[in-house]
């Protein structure tokens, strides 16, 4: 699969890239990719809620009223938690949500989100480019000639570049990525995903093994 390459003005530049069919051009598994977005939003909980139980409320243990002949239920501690101020039953406590999955399941959850932002037309590969300091205004005026100014989107280097990731780190529907911090979530998360020329081989070759 053949796409054409954009400069940073949004033009044609005459060339094209060859998009592997393998990876981009697949059946999507929606299956795989639910698994994966569940996992990466799993991941991010910190899981540290708690809520006091019956024997960490603080209050006294002596017995509140006598056995019998109260015409109520028996009770022996302020701690019961029928009682106003006593602990919680079955309440949350520190856990981890993560969970594994294996790195094929993996492999095709990414694979399958790019074949869908190839079947709904929003994968654009742009040639590479960089920025001599960062500047916010400079990456706008990328956003404003690709026609994504008004839209979320996600922006894969191919390798690191400080300037354009500090350029638009103040865009709340912008981010930048690298190859190798690509997910699943991040494709899906953004409208339009932007692939520089440099990306496209190490997209491949990390979802080709």
């Amino acid at each position: 699969m053949e796409v054409k390459v954009l400069d940073i003005n949004g033009k044609e530049t005459g060339r094209k890239v060859q998009l592997s069919d393998s990876v981009f051009a697949i059946e999507p598994n929606k299956h795989a990719v639910y698994l994966d977005v569940k996992q990466y939003l799993a991941n991010q909980r910190q899981g540290n809620h708690k809520a006091k139980e019956r024997a960490e409320v603080a209050g006294s243990t002596r017995k509140i009223k006598k056995q019998k002949g109260t015409g109520t239920a028996r009770a022996g501690s302020a701690k019961n938690p029928l009682f106003k101020g006593g602990g919680t039953v079955f309440g949350p406590r520190p856990r981890s949500y993560s969970f594994k999955l294996n790195k094929n399941l993996k492999r095709l959850a990414r694979k399958s989100a790019l074949s869908l932002k190839v079947n709904e037309s929003n994968l654009v590969v742009v040639e590479d480019f960089t920025f001599e300091t960062p500047s916010t205004k400079n990456f706008i005026n990328v956003l404003k000639s690709l026609g994504l100014e008004n839209k979320k989107s996600l922006f894969v280097l191919g390798d690191t570049n400080k300037n354009v990731y500090l350029s638009s780190r103040n865009l709340k529907a912008s981010s930048v990525v690298t190859t190798s911090e690509l997910s699943t979530y991040a494709i899906l998360n953004a409208k339009s995903l932007v692939l520089l020329e440099g990306a496209v081989d190490g997209i491949e070759a990390n979802l080709s093994k």
